[in-house]
C-alpha cells in the first residue's frame, strides 16, 4: 500500500508537468498570433498601395480625358515613367506639363515629407507612372514595389520592368513589381 505521502508527491510532479505543457502550447499559440498579426499588417500596406495607385491612375485618366484635344502630348513612354527616384517637371506652361508634374509629385507621395528632408514618402513604395500611346488609346500604368513574390506583370506592361528586383531576395524577375493599368479612349469625330 502506497502512504499518503508517496501519493502527494508523485500529484505533485504530474502539477508541474502540466503546467510545463501547458506553457509551451500557450507559447506556440502566441507564435502562431505574431505571425497572423505580420501577414494581416502585409496585406494592408499591399492593399493601401492597390488604392493609392487606382486614385492616381483615376487621376491622370481624368487629366487627358479633360485635355483631349493634347492627349498624344501626354505619351511618354514606358521607358521614360515619372515618380519615386524622378525629378518631376518644373515647366508648368502648359496643361499637360502641369498634370504630368503634379502626377509625377503625387505618386512620390506629394502630402508626406519626411521631416528634416526633402524626401517625399506616402503614396506606394517606389511607385512610377507612364502613359503609352497605344494604337490611338493612351495606356496609363501605374508600378509599385510590392512586399511579397507574386505573379510577375505581363510583357504588355513595360512601364518599371526591372526596376524592382532585388538579388539576393524573393524579389527577382519582377515578381514584387505591383502594376495596375486602365486605358483612355479619345474619339476621333472628324
Amino acid at each position: 500500500m502506497v502512504s499518503l505521502a508517496a501519493s502527494r508527491t508523485r500529484q505533485s510532479g504530474a502539477t508541474a508537468i502540466e503546467i510545463l505543457v501547458t506553457l509551451v502550447v500557450v507559447a506556440l499559440g502566441l507564435l502562431g498570433i505574431a505571425g497572423l498579426q505580420m501577414r494581416l499588417q502585409n496585406s494592408e500596406v499591399e492593399a493601401y498601395q492597390r488604392s493609392q495607385a487606382l486614385l492616381l491612375l483615376n487621376d491622370m485618366a481624368a487629366r487627358i480625358n479633360a485635355n483631349r484635344n493634347n492627349a498624344a502630348a501626354y505619351d511618354m513612354g514606358a521607358e521614360n515613367p515619372v515618380g519615386t527616384g524622378m525629378t518631376c517637371p518644373t515647366d508648368v506652361t502648359s496643361t499637360r506639363n502641369r498634370d504630368v508634374a503634379e502626377w509625377c509629385t503625387a505618386i512620390q507621395g506629394a502630402a508626406e515629407l519626411i521631416t528634416g528632408t526633402t524626401t517625399r514618402t506616402g503614396a506606394m513604395i517606389g511607385g512610377r507612372g507612364c502613359v503609352e500611346e497605344v494604337d490611338g488609346e493612351y495606356l496609363i500604368t501605374v508600378v509599385w514595389q510590392g512586399l511579397t513574390p507574386v505573379t510577375a506583370p505581363p510583357v504588355s506592361v513595360a512601364c518599371g520592368a526591372g526596376a524592382y528586383n532585388a538579388p539576393g531576395t524573393p524579389c527577382v524577375n519582377d515578381l514584387c513589381r505591383r502594376w495596375m493599368t486602365t486605358v483612355v479612349r479619345i474619339a476621333n469625330l472628324s
